[in-house]
């Protein structure tokens, strides 16, 4: 039996790789495949026997039917206020603290941040009482400053852009400093710049996980119409109880902009968690 050559060996690993690389991605995308099927069906197509997985006709209704049911699109426009205010604060927070972490010298540094680092290890479920006790006092039930403000500042915000200030060479601030700049401008106009893909990653990390929360949004409004989109899907479920096709287009409706987001940004999404992993 002849030997392979070093070329025919390449093909074949690069064969398998793309192979195992299909179908985890198959893996992957069978739900959300049968969530949009199933969106398309009518009600006798959801149980039938044999499964029927491309239905026709299409039944666009049901996106109609889940909009009427519960008011999806309010329910969007207070996740999109939700996660957006929550994103652009810890964007901001992020980069003012990973920056002093970074580039500045002050008192307890270290111990300062692995505080920081330690709130990673705690669970949302450990600060929900505080937290909705805080804005129980402030009065801000029912209102997007109750719904965001306990989420402006993230450690693993601190540490990621910290991480990646880190990689960026030191020279550039100082032939900054003499241009005369000072340092909040050598942020503004050369870190930042420099940093966009790790920005990228903890804008698009922050906004899908503020997009997804359904405890806290559930507990800190009372008024349906302050709902966000996780309990809109459960309201719907209520609603409609076995009725999976109507609650499956309201799910496609929900996770779509999640989807579509992730699309836009995968490149820095990527980028960004690939970087800050060589020095530290």
């Amino acid at each position: 039996m002849s030997k392979l050559s070093p070329r025919a060996k390449r093909r074949l690993r690069t064969t398998g790789t793309h192979v195992l690389m299909i179908a985890v991605s198959a893996v992957i995308l069978f739900p959300l495949f049968i969530a949009i099927t199933s969106s398309l069906k009518g009600q006798e197509q959801i149980f039938s026997y044999p499964y029927v997985w491309l239905p026709w006709p299409l039944h666009f209704e049901n996106y109609k039917e889940a909009l009427r049911l519960v008011p999806l699109g309010r329910f969007l426009w207070n996740s999109t206020v939700q996660s957006t205010m929550t994103t652009v604060a810890v964007l901001v927070t992020s980069a003012l603290a990973a920056y002093a972490f970074a580039d500045l010298e002050f008192p307890f540094k270290r111990l300062v941040f692995g505080v920081i680092l330690a709130t990673m290890m705690v669970t949302g479920e450990v600060t929900i009482i505080p937290n909705y006790m805080t804005i129980h006092t402030l009065g801000w039930t029912d209102t997007y400053l109750g719904l965001t403000v306990p989420f402006f500042a993230t450690g693993f915000g601190i540490f990621l852009l910290r991480q990646f200030f880190l990689q960026i060479p030191r020279e550039l601030y100082d032939a900054a400093v003499i241009d005369g700049c000072s340092r909040l401008r050598y942020l503004f106009t050369v870190v930042l710049p420099l940093s966009r893909p790790a920005m990228g990653t903890l804008a698009v990390y922050n906004f899908l996980s503020t997009w997804n929360q359904y405890f806290w949004p559930l507990i800190v409004t009372n008024r349906p119409l302050m709902r966000t989109v996780q309990i809109g899907i459960a309201m719907l479920r209520d609603e409609e109880g076995d009725h999976w096709h109507v609650i499956m287009a309201g799910v496609v409706v929900v996770t779509a902009p999640a989807i579509i987001l992730f699309v836009l940004f995968q490149k820095q999404l990527v980028r960004g968690m690939t970087s800050g992993a060589i020095k530290g």
